[in-house]
C-alpha cells in the first residue's frame, strides 16, 4: 500500500519533488565546488587506506574496500578526480531537473556508499535514504520534472 502510494499518487510526488531538489541542490553544489575549486581526490584516498573503518577487533572492517583504493583507486587518482566532481555534478543535475530521477539516485547512492565505505559519515546515511525512497517511487520522483517528457510512460 505504501509502495502503491509512493509510485502513483500525485501528492507524494509533490513531496518526492521536495526531497529530489534538496538532494540535488546538495549534489550539484558539491560537484560544482569540486569542478571550480581544483579537486583533487588523492589525499582523502592516501587518508581512507591510512586510516581505514576498524572494528572492535583492530582490524579493517571493509579489507577488500582498502586494497580496492590502494590497489586501483590511489594509482588512478587522475581518473578520479575528474570521475568525483562530474558525477557528483551531473547527479545534482539529474535530480534537480527530474530528468531520469531514478538512475541519478541510485549513483548518489553508489557515490554515497563509497564515501562511507571509506570512512566518512558525515550525511551520507541521510541521503542514502533520500537516494532510496527516489529509487522505490520510480517515475513518480521525477514526474513533475522532466521524467515526465524522457520516459516513455
Amino acid at each position: 500500500m505504501i509502495n502503491k502510494t509512493l509510485r502513483e499518487n500525485n501528492i507524494a510526488a509533490g513531496f518526492l519533488t521536495l526531497i529530489r531538489l534538496y538532494l540535488g541542490y546538495a549534489w550539484l553544489t558539491a560537484g560544482f565546488g569540486k569542478l571550480t575549486g581544483g579537486f583533487d581526490a588523492s589525499g582523502f584516498l592516501a587518508n581512507a587506506v591510512k586510516n581505514p573503518v576498524m572494528g572492535p577487533d583492530g582490524s579493517p572492517v571493509y579489507g577488500w574496500y582498502v586494497t580496492f583504493i590502494e590497489s586501483f583507486a590511489l594509482p588512478n587518482a587522475a581518473l578520479f578526480n575528474v570521475m568525483i566532481p562530474w558525477g557528483e555534478f551531473l547527479v545534482g543535475l539529474g535530480l534537480m531537473l527530474g530528468c531520469l530521477t531514478t538512475a541519478a539516485a541510485f549513483f548518489a547512492v553508489v557515490m554515497n556508499f563509497a564515501f562511507m565505505l571509506a570512512g566518512t559519515v558525515s550525511h551520507n546515511p541521510t541521503d542514502i535514504l533520500m537516494g532510496v525512497i527516489i529509487m522505490a517511487a520510480g517515475y513518480n520522483a521525477g514526474k513533475f520534472g522532466l521524467d515526465h517528457y524522457v520516459l516513455p510512460i
